[in-house]
């Protein structure tokens, strides 16, 4: 079984990026489950919400507390809320930031982890460009994509425009496909070698 946890604040669509991502996976055959935990249920408060993928049946229904990879929507939540708690060491890390490790503080948490598995991404410039709209959680699911292998693009961009029709779709589409290309790119410096 492969867990996520999606750390992000109230409207920025943690809650259907974990919904999307288990339809990709659906879409790929395999088994999925999200569902959402929520503090005070409103605008800008902590939100988590969580995947599970499998090919088996998935029988699990508590919250995910030792995940194989986190995705964070909002970089204020480092300070605030303990993102990376169970993560594993060979676990994926993805943030939604456009500066980097070093410059977050996070260089260590970096330096203490398995090669090529915690990226940043832009995502939400990248959504501001495609969509009109800072709404990173359909871009981060392209980097997700990238970073580990667990659905392809392809599955990603269907979840989405099941999703979302027309032109919000399209945008949404084109934020994760921009991301997941960054991501791609930053796993292929000799940073990440």
């Amino acid at each position: 079984m492969f867990a996520v946890r999606i750390h992000g604040r109230g409207g920025q669509g943690a809650v259907t990026a974990a919904e999307m991502l288990s339809v990709a996976a659906f879409r790929e055959g395999r088994h999925a489950q999200a569902f959402p935990t929520f503090g005070s249920e409103r605008t800008g408060a902590p939100v988590v919400s969580f995947c599970r993928m499998d090919d088996e049946p998935i029988r699990l229904r508590e919250p995910i507390t030792e995940p194989d990879a986190v995705i964070v929507q909002d970089p204020t939540l480092l300070h605030q809320v303990d993102v990376f708690g169970g993560l594993r060491v060979g676990g994926y890390l993805l943030l939604n930031t456009s500066r980097g490790l070093a410059e977050l503080g996070l260089a260590d948490l970096a330096a203490g982890r398995a090669p090529g598995r915690t990226v940043t991404a832009p995502a939400t410039e990248l959504a501001r460009e495609h969509l009109g709209r800072p709404l990173p959680n359909a871009a981060l699911l392209g980097g997700f994509a990238a970073l580990t292998g667990q659905v392809s693009l392809d599955a990603v961009l269907a979840a989405i425009r099941d999703r979302f029709r027309g032109a919000v779709g399209e945008g949404n589409a084109a934020a994760a496909t921009a991301t997941y290309h960054h991501v791609v790119d930053q796993l292929r410096s000799p940073a990440h070698a």
